[in-house]
């Protein structure tokens, strides 16, 4: 190896050095969370606790029962609604860049998921 490639090797080592103590740091951090319950947490097991379900009710019906369609609208109507969410942040913190074009562009998006809305509302999918 020459000169020039070990310093650049030790230039490159520097600028990653922060990054390799934050995954220190983190995986860490990690085991003194997962690793203080066990050391420091009273374990007092009892009869309820190690039944099936914790809440020390025995289990009751078929699990392959039916749900009420109602459950899965409502799961399917939350998760439309929720990633609405997760365009509108970014969305909001690049305001200043995308100019008037991302504006009225967001600004039909939620226009659309607001007629959505108040379609399965008026349809009577929000009603139990």
């Amino acid at each position: 190896m020459t000169t020039h490639h070990i310093l650049q090797s030790s230039d490159f080592l520097q600028q990653y050095l922060p990054v390799a103590i934050f995954f220190g740091v983190a995986i860490f951090l990690s085991l003194v969370v997962i690793m203080l319950p066990v050391i420091l947490a009273q374990q007092k097991p009892n009869k309820g606790k190690l039944k099936e379900y914790e809440c020390g009710f025995d289990a009751f019906g078929d699990a392959r029962g039916q749900f009420d369609i109602r459950f899965y609208l409502i799961a399917i109507l939350f998760i439309i609604f929720d990633l609405e969410v997760t365009f509108l942040v970014p969305w909001a913190i690049s305001l200043g860049t995308i100019g008037k074009c991302g504006f009225f562009s967001m600004m039909f998006f939620l226009l659309v998921l607001t007629i959505g809305f108040i379609y399965e509302w008026k349809q009577g999918a929000l009603d139990w």
